[in-house]
Parts: structure tokens; C-alpha cells; sequence
């Protein structure tokens, strides 16, 4: 209940603080402060200086604050699925199914030690 409110009134904090801050945190901020911008500047007539209130510019600020809004809860979402099986062995999350298993991979610098003798 409190990541769902976190995610929608501060989307940049719920992520930093559920979630992975180094994932998405950023671009979320951008896209929450884009919002509140937009919300803002279009009861100040937005970009033509209306006398009254610019409805479509507080539209494309709410759209804005939503994207951010769902974008945090999906990341935030995923990092719990991820936490739950680390080492993907159910493939749950989205991540996991597509990145192939890391197990199997070699290591590049013994291919690059094989062709350097």
C-alpha cells in the first residue's frame, strides 16, 4: 500500500527507495517533473498565454505524471519479482525470461588468452 502511493504521488522516491535507483530513477524524475511542469504552466495560461486555464496543457502534464507514475510501479514490481528468485530459476520475471542463463557463458577473456598464444 505505501509503495502504491509512494509510486504515484513521488514516483523518483518510491523508486530510489523500493526499487533499483540506478535502474530508472532518473528518467522517472524527468518525466515526473516534466508533469508537474506541465500542470503548473497550464493554469498559467500555458504556451499561448491564455487568459484562463490551458486544459490541454494540463492534460499532457497529467499524462506525463502517469507515465512516470506506472513506469515506477512496473519497475518497482520487477525488482521484487527479481528479488524473489535471484538466480532465475522459475523465470518469473520479465528480465530472466529474456536473458539467457548466465551459468553457461565462458569467460571472453580466456577466448581472447586462446587466440593471443
Amino acid at each position: 500500500m505505501k509503495r502504491g502511493i509512494l509510486s504515484l504521488l513521488v514516483p523518483p522516491m518510491a523508486v530510489c527507495r523500493y526499487g533499483c535507483a540506478g535502474c530508472c530513477a532518473a528518467p522517472i524524475g524527468v518525466f515526473w517533473l516534466a508533469g508537474i511542469t506541465g500542470i503548473v504552466y497550464g493554469f498559467l495560461g500555458g504556451p499561448a498565454e491564455l487568459p484562463y486555464t490551458s486544459w490541454t496543457t494540463v492534460a499532457l502534464g497529467a499524462s506525463l505524471w502517469a507515465i512516470a507514475a506506472v513506469w515506477a510501479w512496473t519497475t518497482i514490481r520487477g525488482v521484487e519479482e527479481d528479488a524473489a528468485d535471484p538466480q532465475c530459476q522459475e523465470r518469473r520475471s520479465n528480465v530472466c525470461r529474456i536473458l539467457p542463463n548466465r551459468r553457461l557463458d565462458n569467460d571472453p577473456f580466456d577466448e581472447i588468452k586462446k587466440f593471443q598464444q
